[in-house]
Order: structure tokens, then sequence, then C-alpha cells
């Protein structure tokens, strides 16, 4: 039941990330929030199976904080990917 709380919490950290990492507007506004909120899921399955209790702060800790570095790093590269496909895709039509 706990690893409902850390689904909700993770989400919210990736539409944090999404909302305050910059260029937005190039990058889906699901995609943040769904790939920290998967990765805080499986690390908290996995954790548990593995020993550490639901009452235990590192594995808390270790769950949001995983989620949170997976959502930004899901950020900057999905705009980094996005802007650099938008230039090429705007040099090949010659707009730029």
């Amino acid at each position: 039941m706990y690893i409902l709380l850390a689904i909700i919490a993770a989400a919210a950290i990736g539409v944090a990330a999404h909302y305050a990492l910059p260029h937005r507007e190039l990058r889906g506004v699901a995609l943040v929030p769904a790939v920290g909120t998967a990765v805080a899921a499986a690390l908290y399955a996995i954790l548990t199976w593995a020993g550490p209790g639901e009452a235990s702060p590192w594995l808390w800790i270790a769950v949001l904080a995983a989620g949170a570095v997976a959502a930004v790093a899901t950020a900057l590269a999905s705009t980094r990917i996005r802007a650099r496909s938008d230039a090429a895709a705007a040099a090949a039509a010659g707009i730029r």
C-alpha cells in the first residue's frame, strides 16, 4: 500500500521538474512525470523485495531521489534532443 505514496510523490516531483526546468514547450507534459514515476515504482519494488522494510527512511530517500534524478535527466535530454531535431528539420526544409 505504501508504494502508492511513493508513486504519488514521484509523480509530483516529476510535475515540479517539468515546470521548473526551461524549454518545457519542447517536451510533452506527461513525459517527465511518467519516467520519474516509473523509475521510482520499479526501485521501490526492487528495494522492498531486497530486504529493507517500508518504514526504512533509506528506502524512501533512495526511491524519491532516483525518481527526481530520472525526471530531471529525462527533461534535459528530451529538450536537447527535440531542439536538435527541430533545428535539423528546419535546415532540411530551408527555413533557417
